[in-house]
């Protein structure tokens, strides 16, 4: 008996190592992941992480020191480019290594391999739309350029120095969560990331969802509902402006009315296949004002992307200095660079022009094998390219993905929904070979204005609209971007196209001196915020459909129009503004709509907040609440028919819901498809009324002790707990969706179309102020610099800005100027070993 137990008790022990160091489902190897030596508990960071350093690194040319400041904004001072770079690319690796990789694996379509199948079809889509032909391409242009290759080769062999230094017991957390290994980083591996950036950027194409839209209801409803123009724009270039381009520039041939060419599709077939996208844009802003509106006199330059909020941040804070330069900013983890910034001379930041950049078409093979497509009366040979994805758990899969002389085709039999995909070939900018990285570099060395113009040639996609300002004066904003010269007549690139006929090819493309910009305006600023470029007289043709931002322009432009004196604190409380001018514009319409003869007691008060709400969302009011809903809740009921996910459309813009419904009484979308009786306006405008009550009756709002972003005076009895800010309820989730290394429950003001666009989930990615009177520069974003869930660095900055607060940027000449900012310092020699 005793032997018994004895081999019993082997057995179990033996069972328990192996299921501790076997993955168990999603689980890591719970053995490995709870070693006190070489696990989680390696991760925590305690002070001595912030202690003065010296190191050898193999492959620097020259001493570089890191002096890290009371944020762990590290300020690298390098004696040469080459060291500079190496060194950026150590010290965000050591701080950023996992969301470097994370985002790489995405962008190349590998995330199913330390993810698994639930990971495949998305995977197998980033593949599909040439994320990984791109950099190739990119990467084969950027080799061609030596000063380039040699600057982001020495980024990668830091990235590489810091990989190689690291035990398995280093290693960030999330590789011990997932059970994979960090591996070597690649030229290939930064162009992944730029054109991950341009996928997360180019979504504003509607060829598809236009395409099904028309052919169930036709051109006229089409022209109501999605105009190019409409009549209240704003532009980033105002109104009226001349066009100096010479004689006509745009192309315009013999090609017919858009209603020919879209007959010529198969009659009456629509699609299910479409890439996933938003029907409003999350917008960014970015303006610059001229001395002779400001208090000191000089220019004043603001910035603020908004995107997903995540964890790690999307940016990291880094200042570069080298003989070559002195730049301040944001920078990309895993490119090189400063992305948006300032350095002694000039500043720039970027906001999403929204240009549409892809073009879909309709492929017609010749048989099943698909080795040959019709192409104005001929066959021409097609190219085949195997994607090989190693998927976890399951081993390899293939994916053979067809390439036409436009593209990949990215929908077909294989993939989505096999019966109505029709070889869906898909043209993108982002495939062109391009060196995004030499706008960036030679923008962070800029001294003026004609070293911003030309530091933007290299720039091609995703198009942005840079923004700039000078400590000599100057103020400009340029569109900038690879964009094909489109047919205005045949609205070439708005509806999906007929791949054989060769009517819709790109064949020329503006130039970039035709880009709209404009410099030292007589207004005294420059502004966008995602709306139109230009307006109707724009020599060149571009589709609008709807995508264009109406609303923030216009509140930038008035709040910098009918002010003078200006100065960064009223910059960055205009960061801030919550006013929303979507609800200005369109609750009066809704209230005057509305048939009150059936509210009872407890509506009639949620109506009294409505009609005396300010049209401000800021965190403690309660209308902006009973508002969203009902916008929401309306929407819905109007354009249910655009809802179906079998046949995409694009809902039409927030700004035409309001004139539609101001303006058409009787349109056949009132009738809600779901109901056995026919709905007038006033009928959906009373229905979604009543469903403000419903649905705060069943919503679960989450109490929160003390939430982000709360201040000193913030109490439970003085807070609503119903309010905006806690309904919003904006989270800032880790990129593996892990709640324990997220900041949930942020409270502040907001909203999609408000200056301070912050919903649940997206919203200013980084803030700056750039103020060339006293040479001082506010930064802030909603995170930390560490990646490291356990550094006291990971979300540290998240309350100050929830509350709309900055940071002074350390921005110095000179080292020892941080004085009582320095935290620690690292120094780091060539290894002569």
């Amino acid at each position: 008996m005793q032997y018994l137990k004895l081999f019993v008790s082997a057995v179990l022990t033996v069972a328990l190592v192996i299921a501790l160091n076997s993955k168990i489902g999603p689980l890591p190897p719970l053995g490995k992941f709870m070693n006190p030596f070489s696990g989680f508990w390696q991760n925590a960071e305690g002070e001595s992480a912030y202690t003065d350093l010296t190191l050898p690194l193999t492959g620097l040319k020259e001493e570089v020191q890191v002096h890290f400041d009371d944020r762990l904004v590290p300020h690298i001072f390098a004696k040469n480019d080459e060291d500079l770079y190496y060194m950026q690319g150590y010290i965000t690796a050591r701080y950023r290594l996992w969301q470097m990789e994370i985002q790489t694996l995405n962008a190349a379509g590998r995330v199913s391999e330390i993810a698994g199948e639930k990971a495949l079809p998305s995977d197998r889509l980033n593949r599909r739309i040439g994320m990984g032909y791109g950099a190739e391409k990119a990467e084969e242009f950027i080799r061609k350029d030596e000063h380039s290759t040699k600057l982001i080769q020495a980024y990668c062999d830091g990235v590489n120095a810091y990989i190689s230094s690291l035990a398995p017991k280093n290693y960030p957390i999330e590789y011990k969560l997932l059970n994979y290994a960090p591996e070597e980083w690649k030229p290939i591996k930064v162009a992944l990331l730029l054109k991950n950036m341009a996928n997360m950027l180019s979504v504003f194409e509607y060829d598809i969802e236009n395409h099904n839209f028309v052919t169930q209801y036709g051109m006229d409803e089409f022209r109501k509902l999605y105009p190019d123009f409409p009549e209240d724009q704003d532009p980033i270039i105002p109104k009226g402006t001349k066009w100096e381009f010479g004689e006509k520039v745009a192309r315009d041939k013999e090609q017919g009315t858009k209603e020919t060419i879209h007959a010529n599709s198969e009659k009456g077939t629509t699609y299910t296949a479409a890439i996933e996208k938003p029907d409003e844009i999350e917008g960014s802003n970015n303006w610059a004002v001229a001395g002779s509106k400001t208090k000191s006199g000089k220019p004043i330059l603001c910035n603020d992307p908004h995107l997903k909020l995540s964890l790690p941040s999307i940016w990291y804070e880094m200042h570069l200095v080298s003989p070559n330069m002195n730049v301040y900013g944001a920078t990309l983890p895993g490119s090189p660079a400063v992305i948006i910034g300032f350095n002694d001379s000039i500043a720039w930041g970027v906001t999403n022009g929204g240009r549409d950049v892809r073009d879909w078409y309709q492929m017609k093979f010749k048989d099943a094998t698909r080795s040959e497509y019709e192409y104005k009366g001929e066959w021409l040979k097609s190219e085949q390219r195997v994607e090989i994805f190693k998927v976890r758990g399951k081993g390899e899969v293939r994916d053979t993905v067809i390439y036409t002389k436009y593209g990949p085709v990215v929908f077909d039999h294989t993939f989505g929904e096999a019966e109505s995909n029709k070889n869906l070939s898909m043209s993108w900018v982002a495939h062109l070979p391009s060196n995004e990285f030499k706008t960036f570099y030679q923008l962070n060395s800029g001294k003026n204005y004609d070293d911003y113009l030309n530091a933007l040639k290299t720039y091609n996609c995703p198009a942005q609209n840079f923004v700039f300002a000078s400590r000599s004066g100057d103020v400009a904003i340029k569109e900038q971007g690879l964009f094909p010269i489109r047919n205005k007549t045949a609205e070439q690139g708005k509806y999906l196209s007929d791949g054989s006929t060769g009517v819709d090819d790109w064949t020329e493309f503006i130039p970039a001196e035709h880009n709209p910009h404009h410099k030292n305006p007589e207004r005294g600023f420059v502004s966008s915020a995602n709306q139109h470029p230009t307006d109707e007289t724009y020599p060149y043709y571009y589709p609008g459909v709807g995508v264009y931002e109406t609303y923030r322009n216009r509140v930038i432009n008035k709040l910098l129009s009918e002010n003078n004196g200006i100065d960064a604190d009223f910059m960055k409380q205009m960061l801030s503004n919550n006013y929303n001018l979507n609800a200005a514009e369109a609750l009066p319409v809704l209230l005057s709509l509305l048939d009150q003869s059936g509210i009872n007691n407890e509506e009639e008060k949620i109506l009294e907040q409505l009609k005396n709400w300010n049209y401000y969302n800021n965190a403690r009011e309660v209308a902006p609440v009973y508002y969203e809903i009902w916008w929401n809740e309306l929407r819905k009921m109007l354009w249910d028919e655009m809802s179906n996910p079998k046949v995409p459309m694009k809902q039409p813009s927030f700004y035409v819901t309001v004139k539609f419904l101001l303006r058409d009484s009787t349109s056949v979308f009132y009738d809600n498809l779901s109901t056995p009786e026919k709905e007038t306006r006033t009928d959906i405008v009373t229905r979604s009324f009543h469903r403000i009550k419903d649905t705060l009756a069943a919503n679960e709002f989450t109490e929160v002790s003390e939430p982000y972003g709360v201040d000193e005076t913030f109490t439970k009895d003085k807070v609503n707990p119903k309010d905006w800010g806690t309904y919003k309820d904006t989270k800032i989730e880790h990129l593996a969706r892990l709640d324990a290394f997220s900041s949930l429950h942020v409270y502040n003001g907001g909203n999609r179309g408000i200056i301070n666009a912050t919903n649940s989930t997206h919203g200013p990615s980084w803030r700056m102020v750039v103020d060339f009177g006293d040479m001082k520069q506010y930064v802030v974003y909603p995170g930390g610099q560490s990646g490291n869930p356990g550094s006291r660095f990971y979300n540290n900055m998240v309350n100050t800005w929830a509350k709309g607060e900055f940071y002074t940027a350390n921005y110095v000449q000179r080292a020892d100027e941080l004085g009582t900012h320095k935290l620690f310092t690292a120094t780091f020699k060539p290894n002569t070993k």
